[in-house]
């Protein structure tokens, strides 16, 4: 099989178009399932399930909020994005995965007001403020997005259920703060221990699927 990591999602389409092996996205710059199983994983080990619950992803609505949200949609998470006005999740993608959220009686939403949105999550979710690709706009996004760090007000915002957690690498200070992410309710550190154990379950799953295991 084929795992591509690479900034075009059109190019990883156009390889599983063209090969005769499977091809696994492993991060494009519209999506990320593999991240996505991870994080499934690890809220699985410390919440028993994910059916009920809910996700509250801080920050843009970027590849891995997409693919959170995919997952949310699929498993019958409520799904939150807090972000500021602008960088909301593409229109076409909200309407195409919003009828899976109807089906399952869960709730898509976002919104600017972070601290009505993590209220009652069982999981903040963060990731860098810049993403791939966008590098030049650092010092534009960092202005809108400062009111989006996930610290302790945040952190207290949302309740003593909830968990955090961040795709990694950080930049700390920025996106999330020390006192955080080195804190107990930190779960990121488990969910980068199981993108190894995620990402074995889908080979495993592909080479079941095509007969070889």
């Amino acid at each position: 099989m084929l795992v591509c990591r690479t900034f075009s999602h059109e190019l990883v389409t156009r390889l599983a178009a063209l090969a005769r092996i499977p091809v696994i996205n492993a991060l494009t710059d519209v999506s990320h399932p593999c991240q996505a199983l991870a994080f499934g994983q690890t809220a699985r080990e410390h919440r028993g399930e994910l059916k009920g619950l809910k996700l509250a992803f801080v920050g843009d609505g970027n590849n891995v909020a997409r693919s959170l949200c995919e997952l949310a949609a699929l498993s019958g998470m409520d799904f939150t994005l807090a972000c500021p006005k602008g960088f909301e999740l593409p229109a076409d993608f909200v309407a195409a995965i919003a009828p899976e959220f109807a089906r399952r009686g869960t709730r898509l939403c976002q919104a600017n007001d972070p601290i009505g949105c993590v209220a009652g999550a069982d999981f903040l979710y963060s990731d860098v403020w810049v993403s791939m690709g966008q590098e030049g706009q650092k010092d534009q996004k960092s202005a809108h997005f400062l009111p989006f760090q996930i610290n302790a007000a945040l952190l207290a915002a949302a309740g003593s259920q909830a968990l955090v957690t961040h795709c990694l690498p950080a930049h700390r200070g920025e996106e999330i703060t020390d006192e955080i992410m080195d804190g107990p309710r930190c779960v990121c550190f488990d969910e980068a221990e199981n993108r190894l154990h995620a990402q074995k379950a889908v080979l495993a799953h592909v080479f079941r699927a095509t007969g070889r295991l």
